[in-house]
């Protein structure tokens, strides 16, 4: 049994349209991973020759220049990059920002003089508008005035006064106030 021969041509015709629609949507998704390879290694670095690369590796091996670039491709897009370096410059400026005592590591705040809890002197007074300085400063930033020698802080200040006991009572009664008349 044969079949018609213009039945076969009507089925040779339906099967170069399906062999053409899937040739076109093979390379549609070929050039489609070559965009979408350039879109990404331009997000995730500035070496053009990087970019060229990527490119062609698609572009020759398709879908497996696709995986191949996928596993070789930089982890971080430029843009998480940056964004972790600004974390880092934040994290960093705050830590800095953060003043330990030399002596006993206790954090201070930038007005203090003194460490409360070791007393060691941490920044001193500028004598004519009294901001508080930095020790190795020689003139003050705020008035321009010269910075003298290193003033030591004298610990006798603050320490807790000895409190001299009450005078002892006497049994001898208190005269009353006088009142005011008129």
């Amino acid at each position: 049994m044969s079949l018609p021969s213009e039945l076969l041509n009507q089925i040779g015709v339906v099967l170069e349209l399906i062999v053409a629609f899937f040739t076109a949507t093979l390379v549609a998704f070929w050039i489609g991973f070559a965009v979408w390879t350039f879109r990404d290694i331009r997000s995730r670095t500035r070496d053009i020759f990087a970019w060229l690369l990527a490119v062609i590796l698609v572009l020759a091996l398709g879908p497996v220049g696709l995986l191949l670039y996928l596993l070789m491709r930089p982890k971080d897009t430029l843009a998480a990059v940056y964004d972790r370096q600004l974390e880092e410059e934040a994290l960093l400026r705050e830590i800095t920002e953060r003043r330990a005592c030399p002596n006993c590591q206790t954090i201070t705040e930038p007005g203090w003089l003194i460490c409360p809890q070791c007393r060691t002197e941490l920044r001193r007074t500028c004598a004519a508008c009294g901001k508080p300085l930095e020790l190795h400063w020689i003139a003050c930033p705020y008035c321009t005035t010269p910075v003298a020698e290193p003033q030591y802080v004298d610990e006798s200040r603050f320490r807790p006064a000895v409190i001299a006991p009450p005078p002892a009572t006497t049994t001898e009664p208190v005269a009353a106030p006088a009142t005011l008349t008129k």
